[in-house]
């Protein structure tokens, strides 16, 4: 999705600079420009549906993975 809509600037910018634009120039020239997009900051820093129960599962694994390492070497 975003890299089609910058595919789509980066064409614009093409066309109207009259010269190839590569997808690098094409983000510089959009951090230059200052484009502020709140919307989407608000929307990249909502949590992620799930993160919650897999975190929990992810410490769980890591307790039983440090309890057997204790076992295995004595610690």
């Amino acid at each position: 999705m975003w890299k089609k809509a910058l595919l789509k600037i980066a064409s614009e910018l093409q066309l109207k600079w009259g010269r190839r634009v590569d997808l690098n120039e094409a983000i510089r020239y959009l951090i230059a420009r200052g484009v502020k997009r709140p919307d989407l900051l608000e929307r990249a820093c909502q949590p992620i549906p799930g993160f919650e129960e897999a975190y929990k599962e992810l410490k769980g694994e890591r307790a039983k993975d440090e309890e057997r390492a204790c076992g295995k070497f004595s610690l």
